[in-house]
C-alpha cells in the first residue's frame, strides 16, 4: 500500500475530500436553517433533477425541446391525482403516497413515449417549436379540467408516506430538532438528486451516452456507423420526462399546493437558461445551472429591501422575480459569448498540480574505435621524442 502511494503520479483527487466535506454540510444543515433556506434549498434540488433531464434531451443529443414544463405538470398533476382521496372534491385515487410519486413518474414517461415517435424524426427548431405546442395543451387542459386539476386555484398536494414515515408538518424531535416537512423532504430530495446524477453520469459514460453524443454531433455519420438515430432520440425523449415528472412531485410536495399558471413557458424558458449556463453536455453543469437560475429570485425577494432598484411588485421598482429574469438573462449572454462550456467549463480550467514520473536513463552505446571520443594510449615510459 505505503509503494502505491509512493508511486510518481499517483494523487488522490481534491475533489474527493471537497464532496464529501459537502455531503456532510448538507446532511446537518436541517439542523441548523430556518425553513426559508431549507425550502429554497428544496426548490434547488427540484431544478436541478429537472435540469439533468432536458440536459441529457439538449445538451447531450442535441435535441431542442421549448414543452419540458409540460412533463414537470404531468408528474405534479399526477401525483394529486393518484395520491388525492377526493374528500376535497376533485378526483382522486388514493393511493399510497410513495406508489403514486412512482406512478407519477411513470405517467410523465408514458407522455414522453406519446410524444416520442415526432421527437425521433423532427431535429432542430422543428422539435422545439412541436414542443412548444405542449405547453399550450398543457396550459388548456390545466385551466379547464376543473375535476381533476382545480381549474385555476390548483389543489392541494396530499403529503407522503414513506416507511411509515409521513413528510407534513407534523413534528417528529430528532437530536432535540423539530422536523417539520421542509426538514423531511430535505433528505428525500438529496436522496432523489444523488440517484439523479449517478444514473445520468452512468449514462453518459456508457454505450448509450457515446451514442447520444454521436447523434448531436452528426446525425448522418452516426446511422452510417448503425446507430438507431430515431430510437436512441424516442429513448432519450422518455428519459427527460421521467426526470421532469420526477422534479414536478418534488416542486409539489414542496410547493403543498399545485397551480397550472407555474407550469408555462417561462419556466421552460428557465430550464433552458439552466442548461445553457450550467454546461451543455454536464451533469455538474446542469445541478449548477438549476441551483443558480432557481435560488437567484428567492435570494433577490428575501434581500429586496437592501438592494437598489429592486422592491416589492407595485412598489415603484423592478420586482424581484423581473430583475432574476434580467439576470440570468445577461448570464446565458455573457455565457454564450466568453464562456461557451458554461460553469462546468470554468470548473475544469482550474489548474491542477500534476507530477510527472522521473524517466530512466538509457545506458550510453559503446563508442567505436574510431570515435572522437576514444582516449588515446599512453606512451611508453623512457621514450621521449
Amino acid at each position: 500500500m505505503s509503494e502505491t502511494l509512493a508511486r510518481p503520479g499517483f494523487r488522490v483527487r481534491p475533489a474527493v475530500y471537497g464532496g464529501a466535506a459537502a455531503g456532510l454540510v448538507l446532511l446537518v444543515l436541517p439542523f441548523y436553517l430556518d425553513r426559508f433556506w431549507l425550502q429554497a434549498g428544496l426548490f434547488a434540488m427540484a431544478a436541478a433533477l429537472g435540469a439533468i433531464g432536458i440536459n441529457l434531451l439538449t445538451g447531450a443529443t442535441g435535441q431542442l425541446s421549448m414543452g419540458h414544463a409540460f412533463f414537470l405538470a404531468v408528474g405534479a398533476y399526477g401525483y394529486c391525482a393518484l395520491a388525492g382521496d377526493g374528500t376535497d372534491g376533485l378526483a382522486g385515487l388514493g393511493l399510497p403516497g410513495w406508489l403514486a410519486a412512482v406512478l407519477a413518474v411513470a405517467l410523465a414517461g408514458l407522455a414522453g413515449r406519446v410524444f416520442s415517435p415526432i421527437a425521433g424524426r423532427l431535429h432542430g427548431a422543428y422539435l422545439g417549436i412541436a414542443t412548444l405546442a405542449l405547453i399550450f395543451i398543457g396550459q388548456h387542459v390545466l385551466f379547464n379540467a376543473h375535476d381533476l386539476t382545480g381549474g385555476y386555484n390548483g389543489r392541494a398536494v396530499p403529503p407522503l408516506s414513506l416507511l411509515g414515515l409521513t413528510f407534513d408538518d407534523t413534528e417528529l424531535l430528532v437530536a432535540q430538532v423539530p422536523f417539520g416537512a421542509v426538514e423531511k423532504l430535505w433528505y428525500l430530495g438529496l436522496a432523489l438528486l444523488l440517484g439523479g446524477v449517478l444514473f445520468a453520469r452512468g449514462v453518459l459514460r456508457g454505450r448509450p451516452g457515446r451514442a447520444m453524443n454521436a447523434i448531436r454531433d452528426h446525425r448522418i455519420a452516426a446511422g452510417v456507423m448503425g446507430i438507431p438515430v430515431a430510437r436512441h432520440r424516442a429513448a432519450v425523449f422518455v428519459l427527460s420526462s421521467m426526470y421532469a415528472g420526477l422534479a414536478g412531485v418534488l416542486l409539489a410536495l414542496v410547493f403543498q399546493r399545485t397551480v397550472p399558471e407555474y407550469f408555462g413557458m417561462a419556466l421552460s424558458l428557465e430550464y433552458l437558461a439552466m442548461i445553457v449556463i450550467g454546461g451543455l453536455g454536464s451533469v455538474a453543469g446542469a445541478v449548477a445551472g438549476g441551483v443558480f437560475v432557481s435560488l437567484l429570485p428567492q435570494l433577490l425577494t428575501r434581500y429586496s429591501d437592501a438592494l437598489p432598484l429592486v422592491s416589492a411588485p407595485g412598489t415603484g421598482g423592478i420586482a424581484p422575480g423581473e430583475a432574476s429574469r434580467y439576470l440570468y438573462g445577461a448570464a446565458v449572454v455573457a455565457v454564450v459569448l466568453f464562456l461557451p462550456g458554461g460553469l462546468a467549463r470554468l470548473a475544469a480550467r482550474t489548474p491542477k498540480t500534476t507530477t510527472t514520473p522521473k524517466t530512466p536513463t538509457t545506458p550510453k552505446a559503446p563508442t567505436s574505435p574510431t570515435s572522437p571520443t576514444t582516449p588515446t594510449p599512453t606512451e611508453p615510459p623512457g621514450e621521449t621524442r
